[in-house]
């Protein structure tokens, strides 16, 4: 068993008591991991011992990992909806837990295309918290001085709902921005933004968007991070520069803020820093109306030590990117959370972004570890219970599914992360998140797995009949080579009339946009939210190769060793030779021409 022991006496290296103190915490917590697991299962499970579901499996009480794991199934979110249903409609009753569930979180779509909706109480707000509290003592010791400046950090709430039964159901941290943990949080010298409460809190993404890049240029050499969290989120923001940086110089040489900024919170919130300064003006102008924006975060914001965002699993397709703007910045991952639990932090932040490794924190929730074994463990298989293991039991270099049992009366969920285990902190185990189980496309919250895709080339496809066409192979890429990126879905048609005119006609006449549009129509929300409201993901571009290319891709595949008797179509490609084989093959290109329907609000029995 590989074990870290870097940071065994980091307390005596913390750069204040605080400091000290928290990092005790976690020496603490990771030294005792099974025990710490032991007795958070037992407070789940007395809890909630009167909940409907656990009394539904007969645990009567118990307390004990032998009975919880013979009695209580392994579950997914489709298991769950009748019982998460009733509550969003209304049911106060203790069904999934004994305290109140205060608000859903929502979490990426669910097989019908909705967003999940996870069950939530006021607690885990504090739990969050404490999370969120251990990442800077972690940071500041490797990054001296941060408490002499501030971080830019471009942060966002996003649009939330009722349910019928009168729940609020919104992303974790829009959530948490509009709770009071956030917005009263007392001064931490470590912990200052450059963007107003304010301004994060505005769902006006322009608005938002406007004011704290227009506060980060104000206070450029106060500047020590930037971050956002996501990287694809951090690259709207030098995109949105690239757009605005005119107005936004001509703002800052006037000192007024633009009429098109109507929020009066943030006009009155950016008027205590908005001073005429024609130098500073200047020279964000000379900056950027250069042709070459290589290294520009630095250009602009000359004391930042590193980036602050997450860059594993698919935002690792953004690095490249990062690295050119930022003139090859560190990159810190700091943690490791979902909408259905906050779950652990990586002890090494400033480590290159392939070898991020996140540590369990066993105080979060009870984690148990499904062995990944490839296709016989999709949402709809059977599990078998006795194949879990607990925290301490994982093995290092082994892949897992996550399994989790929450405070909020979540038991046995599989949350559809698969990790691989690189070490441990002590006791408790490092993990590499790998991949979401079955997502083929993703460019920023959104996650499309083949099912998904499958369905919406098939609708789309439909409109190919007219024209006695039909689609003979797809797969697809996520391009994130422009900002925002794209969805390209690459397809092989068949015409039955073989006629040149046939064939022009489909990719003339405004079908293939159609098309396009109508893929779009069948993906799910958290996908369309993205292109309506977050303007996250550009529109979906479907490039037609010519006949025979299907072919030359297993052809090529072969040559690369692959069986000719179980080769299959990938559904989604990202391997350069693969992609430049597509591309040299494409007949023309075609783009959503407008944007797909989305609402905020859910439909009744959704």
């Amino acid at each position: 068993m590989a074990v870290e022991t870097v940071v065994p006496a980091a307390s005596a290296k913390a750069a204040n008591e605080k400091d000290a103190e928290k990092l005790r915490f976690i020496e603490e917590m990771t030294a005792n991991a099974d025990a710490v697991q032991e007795k958070v299962l037992a407070e789940i499970l007395t809890r909630n011992a009167d909940t409907e579901y656990l009394r539904r499996y007969g645990l009567g009480g118990a307390t004990d990992r032998a009975t919880f794991k013979a009695k209580i199934p392994v579950v997914t979110y489709e298991d769950l909806q009748p019982e998460i249903q009733r509550i969003a409609n209304g049911d106060r009753s203790a069904i999934l837990s004994a305290h109140p569930i205060s608000e859903f979180l929502t979490s990426s779509g669910t097989s019908a295309g909705e967003r999940k909706l996870m069950p939530t109480i006021k607690e885990e707000l504090d739990r969050r918290q404490l999370l969120f509290s251990l990442l800077m003592p972690v940071m500041n010791l490797y990054v001296a001085g941060l408490d002499k400046g501030k971080g830019l950090y471009f942060l966002f709430v996003k649009s939330e709902t009722k349910t019928p039964g009168g729940l609020t159901a919104r992303p974790v941290l829009t959530s948490y921005y509009k709770s009071e943990h956030f917005q009263s949080r007392p001064y931490d010298p470590y912990n200052v933004f450059t963007s107003p409460t304010a301004a994060i809190l505005c769902a006006d993404a322009f608005q938002s968007m406007y004011a704290q890049m227009l506060c980060g240029l104000l206070q450029r050499l106060d500047v020590l991070r930037v971050g956002a969290v996501f990287a694809s989120g951090l690259l709207r923001a030098i995109r949105f520069l690239q757009l605005h940086w005119q107005e936004l110089c001509n703002d800052i040489a006037a000192g007024a803020l633009t009429p098109k900024v109507t929020d009066p919170s943030i006009r009155g919130a950016v008027a205590e820093l908005l001073k005429p300064d024609p130098e500073l003006a200047r020279f964000v102008a000379a900056e950027c109306s250069k042709s070459d924006w290589a290294a520009i975060i630095t250009r602009v914001w000359p004391n930042t030590k590193y980036l602050d965002v997450i860059v594993t699993g698919a935002m690792a397709q953004y690095i490249p990117t990062l690295e050119y703007y930022s003139g090859g910045l560190p990159m810190a991952c700091t943690m490791y959370a979902s909408s259905e639990c906050f779950f652990g932090l990586n002890l090494k932040p400033m480590c290159d972004p392939s070898e991020v490794s996140y540590t369990i924190m066993p105080n979060m929730a009870y984690f148990e570890f499904l062995p990944h074994g490839g296709d016989g463990q999709g949402p709809g298989a059977v599990v078998d219970k006795t194949q879990l293991v607990d925290l301490a039991d994982v093995e290092v270099g082994h892949e897992y599914e996550l399994v989790i049992t929450t405070y909020a009366g979540l038991n046995r969920y599989r949350v559809g992360d698969v990790l691989r285990v690189t070490g441990f902190h002590n006791a408790a185990p490092q993990f590499r998140f790998i991949r979401r189980k079955n997502v083929l496309l993703s460019i920023e919250s959104d996650k499309t797995d083949e099912a998904e895709l499958q369905k919406a080339v098939e609708s789309a496809s439909a409109l190919l009949r007219p024209y006695n066409a039909s689609v003979v192979e797809y797969t697809s890429h996520a391009d994130t080579k422009a900002i925002p990126g794209h969805y390209v879905i690459y397809w092989e048609l068949l015409a039955k009339d073989a006629s040149p005119s046939a064939a022009e006609a489909v990719t003339r006449d405004g079908v293939m946009e159609r098309c396009c549009l109508a893929m779009e129509e069948a993906l799910n929300s958290v996908y369309r939210q993205s292109r309506v409201a977050d303007g996250s993901i550009g529109p979906l571009e479907i490039r037609v190769v010519r006949g025979g290319t299907f072919e030359e891709l297993m052809d090529y595949a072969i040559s690369r060793g692959a069986s000719i008797n179980q080769y299959k179509v990938p559904r989604c490609v990202s391997f350069p030779p693969i992609l430049e084989l597509l591309d040299s093959r494409v007949v023309s290109a075609h783009f959503s021409p407008a944007s797909p329907k989305w609402t905020p609000r859910r439909r009744a029995n959704q």
